[in-house]
């Protein structure tokens, strides 16, 4: 019988402990965001796989690629449209306007799968892990710097180099569409040179052709008018301000022909980029969603957020596991396993900052006490009858030549365990 493969873009996950694996990177790398997250005071939001598929066709746009091109949807025993989530912030939006919390202020964390149909290549798969933050109900103005200092601690926490992050700012709606008008007219003479998904593009939502690929439209676009141009001195100098601010931090660059690729976007947006990455160089980007809230029919809540690629930087970082000590835990006679248990249940409740290992497999105390050596143990605690008799076990260090190993009580066990 033929073995079942998994699908394309979808990758199985095994935590080995090797730093130098992709998927121990990438469950490290999860520990650590969700730390930068609730040092920040963000509260954790979970919200369903699946939505109404008109979900995204209303936030993220029906002219992005995600809606066109990448969505997983399909028609439900009902014959409703159902949709597997391509990113975070748009169920985040319904929950709340659903729940009646589109009055309030939220600082709002998130972290899961989310599904999109791309072409798999390095860091971007078709079933990836995606974490996110956003500010609901702050107007402009405070929650940027918040959002600047996230990405920051994010660069130097995991002392990330060749990184840059680039802010921009997209103006009113009416700057908005003002600049929108003005590019169309001068890229209107230039449309026979333009690639068939750059016209789409200018004729759905002009602003995603500032974000084109193309070499011959990127050419075209330097003498292109600039948002610089339409928006007001304010937030020019907010985009200053920021810079200023946070550039001893990180390297921090205004890019005025910076865009997003969702249509919900207003106002101030960033992305962080590395030149590690090659071409598809952005590990994390966001920026400021205000009207989102009313599309999904709730009531008025300015709200900024951001989406980082966790796989795409788990390529990029090369971070260490937290450094807990491990103990293994042997048992040398068949009979004392029962006795074993309890005491290893006790000493975990003691101390979580220690990783208690107990060999679930027979095998003679030399085999176990090889296995203890080759996970890189700290130490051994060893129970046999002897020890048993005596109410007492052995503590070997396996570290440290020069201690020797010593039998204890298991009371004395206990306060060991608990210092250590």
């Amino acid at each position: 019988m033929d073995k079942i493969q998994s699908l394309t873009g979808m990758l199985d996950l095994y935590d080995d402990g090797d730093m130098t694996n992709t998927s121990s990177r990438l469950f490290e790398v999860e520990r650590v965001v969700k730390d930068i997250f609730l040092n920040y005071k963000f509260q954790e939001i979970r919200t369903p796989i699946l939505e109404d598929a008109s979900l995204y066709k209303r936030s993220v746009g029906d002219s992005s690629d995600i809606v066109n091109k990448e969505i997983y949807s399909f028609n439900d025993r009902n014959d409703k449209t159902i949709a597997m989530r391509p990113e975070g912030t748009a169920s985040v939006i319904r929950s709340i306007v659903e729940k009646k919390l589109d009055q309030e202020n939220h600082k709002l964390w998130y972290m899961g799968p989310m599904w999109r149909y791309e072409r798999p290549q390095k860091g971007r798969y078709r079933q990836f892990t995606q974490a996110g933050i956003e500010i609901l109900g702050i107007p402009e103005g405070l929650p940027e710097y918040e959002m600047v200092s996230v990405v920051c601690s994010i660069i130097n926490k995991f002392k990330l180099k060749n990184c840059c992050i680039k802010i921009n700012h997209l103006g009113t709606r009416q700057n908005k569409a003002s600049f929108c008008k003005a590019l169309v007219d001068f890229l209107e003479p230039y449309k026979k040179d333009l690639n068939e998904k750059d016209i789409e593009r200018l004729q759905k939502n002009p602003l995603r052709v500032l974000d084109s690929k193309n070499s011959e439209t990127q050419t075209i676009l330097k003498n292109a008018p600039s948002i610089k141009e339409f928006i007001d001195k304010a937030s020019i100098q907010m985009l200053n301000s920021i810079k200023n601010e946070f550039s001893d931090l990180c390297k921090i660059e205004i890019d005025f022909n910076l865009v997003r690729g969702l249509d919900y976007y207003s106002g101030f947006v960033f992305e962080a980029i590395s030149s590690e990455l090659g071409a598809q160089d952005s590990f994390l980007g966001g920026g400021r969603y205000d009207q989102l809230s009313t599309q999904l029919g709730g009531k008025d809540m300015p709200s900024i957020g951001m989406a980082i690629g966790l796989e795409r930087l788990a390529n990029i970082v090369n971070p260490t596991k937290q450094n807990r000590k491990l103990v293994s835990f042997i048992i040398a006679a068949s009979n004392l396993e029962p006795k074993a248990y309890k005491i290893a249940h006790h000493l975990r409740s003691l101390n979580k900052d220690v990783v208690l290992d107990i060999s679930l497999s027979e095998g003679s105390l030399k085999s176990k006490m090889r296995k203890a050596n080759k996970n890189n143990a700290d130490f051994a605690i060893i129970l046999g009858e002897e020890e048993l008799k005596n109410k007492s076990v052995v503590i070997k260090p396996l570290k440290d030549e020069l201690k020797e190993q010593q039998a204890v009580s298991i009371d004395d066990l206990y306060s060991f365990y608990k210092a250590l």
